[in-house]
């Protein structure tokens, strides 16, 4: 279970549209543990495959302790509401940066689990924003894809002075 590189923006890896995942065996797993603990020591509350070079869809989420840890292989969200919200985003792949990002307030989603098995279920506020945060990556939509011209070009310019 280590902990494995993140891919860093700009990386192409974080606009590859990932493969199906297709083998529920021990190292589809390993990768979510590795996963796991790479989100954790990021930290974040939230890592797809793709985010350390793996382009399969899986993502796992700890939105916090108490609810425990959500592993979605295969996710796709099946319905939107037309209600939204605004909530402050970022990515473990550009670390510090963060902006306003307007998303659906609900949502609901199929994904498969750990042994294969199908789910279907809804979601609403911060789940929601975080499931289509990650479902997004898998797509290959960089997050900052979802800010106007104008804001994504300032964050970009401000993260990158940041790591010089």
């Amino acid at each position: 279970m280590p902990i494995r590189p993140i891919l860093r923006y700009p990386h192409p890896g974080l606009k590859t549209v990932c493969a199906p995942v297709t083998s529920f065996d021990s190292a589809l797993s390993d990768l979510a543990d590795d996963l796991l603990q790479t989100m954790r020591a990021a930290p974040g509350v939230g890592i797809t495959a793709a985010h350390i070079g793996v382009f399969e869809r899986l993502t796992v989420l700890e939105l916090d302790k108490a609810d425990g840890v959500r592993i979605y292989a295969n996710p796709e969200i099946t319905w939107f509401s037309g209600e939204t919200m605004v909530h402050v985003e970022g990515s473990v792949s550009m670390p510090g940066a963060t902006d306003e990002v307007t998303r659906p307030k609900a949502i609901r989603f199929c994904y498969q689990d750990m042994r294969g098995h199908r789910h279907e279920e809804d979601a609403s506020g911060f789940l929601a924003i975080c499931i289509q945060h990650e479902v997004d990556q898998l797509d290959g939509v960089f997050w900052l894809q979802r800010l106007s011209r104008l804001k994504r070009d300032r964050l970009i310019r401000k993260w990158e002075k940041a790591k010089s």
